[in-house]
């Protein structure tokens, strides 16, 4: 028989991660760095800020300044992976946070929360299998997102293809409309790519894909299509892990040890670097986090380095 002793400090230890992972860790955001040999000898190297699952809630005003503050980092191109919205009402909360990066190239593709406005989960079923696919929820403010976006001048790739020229290579940018919501179009992505090539096959410096929810099937068209380098969130990392193990779920059928990170993505004869982000927000109805703090990603894209013997 449980002591009462006993149980009060279990309950006690509950009620203190219960209290880090809502109010302290949660709010922890920060920066993650990495860098990456993906461009031509000789190429100056691309500063990229990679954004994803922000979940913004118009309170939220301190996730606000600080993503404001991330306009600071000398940026050549902003890749946003969906999943900005936590909230029907959000758009002009979204527009305060992301107005200082007018002028800096960017593009987007959009998750489950751009479309539907977020319900309450049921913890345990997420912690044991992916989510299923809801287009029955309350439709959230799409068309505003996209004017917003389009504003500061960032390309829509859901389910296309574009060609960029940054700090002087041409890169060749392609993505997927969500595929948690089953919305990937992966025959459309591969005409695209096709179109952005042009008619000669014209020569690219890198090829950069984009999608929400890292599922395989994504990944093996991205790598096949000749992604130097694939940008994914929708895993929030886990959201709350177990130290030591790691994330338990990645909610899609990623493997979890890539839930966050830095990683390379092989499939048949090809491979691609893929950077999944544990995200800066939550949903508003499962605001924790434990041993996975917010973040945003900053990757330098660099030179191949050729050596000699």
């Amino acid at each position: 028989m449980i002591s009462a002793a006993l149980f009060g400090g279990v309950a006690a230890v509950g009620a203190g991660v219960l209290a880090y992972s809502s109010l302290y860790e949660r709010n922890s955001y920060g920066i993650r760095h990495d860098s990456i040999e993906v461009l031509k000898p000789g190429a100056s190297s691309i500063r990229v800020l990679h954004l994803s699952d922000i979940h913004l809630a118009p309170w939220q005003n301190r996730k606000i300044e600080w993503i404001r503050g991330l306009a600071s980092l000398r940026l050549d191109l902003v890749v946003v992976t969906g999943d900005s919205l936590g909230h029907a009402e959000s758009v002009p909360a979204l527009a305060r946070a992301l107005t200082v990066f007018h002028g800096t190239p960017g593009v987007f593709v959009h998750g489950s929360n751009d479309y539907f406005a977020p319900h309450i989960p049921n913890p345990f079923t997420y912690l044991f299998r992916p989510s299923k696919p809801d287009q029955d929820g309350e439709r959230i403010d799409t068309a505003g997102l996209d004017e917003l976006y389009s504003s500061l001048g960032w390309l829509d790739l859901n389910n296309a293809s574009a060609r960029l020229s940054v700090n002087g290579s041409s890169i060749l940018v392609t993505g997927t409309d969500d595929p948690h919501l089953n919305f990937d179009r992966l025959d459309l992505v591969a005409e695209s790519v096709a179109e952005a090539r042009g008619l000669q096959h014209e020569p690219v410096d890198a090829i950069v894909g984009v999608t929400h929810a890292p599922y395989r099937r994504v990944l093996d068209a991205l790598t096949t299509l000749g992604a130097d380098v694939i940008f994914a969130g929708h895993t929030h990392g886990g959201q709350v892990c177990i130290p030591g193990i790691g994330a338990l779920t990645t909610n899609s059928d990623l493997p979890r040890a890539l839930a966050r990170g830095m990683n390379v993505w092989n499939h048949l004869d090809r491979n691609a670097f893929l950077n999944v982000s544990a995200g800066i927000g939550t949903s508003i109805y499962a605001p924790v986090r434990f041993a996975c703090p917010p973040e945003a990603v900053l990757v330098t894209l660099s030179a191949n380095v050729i050596g000699y013997a």
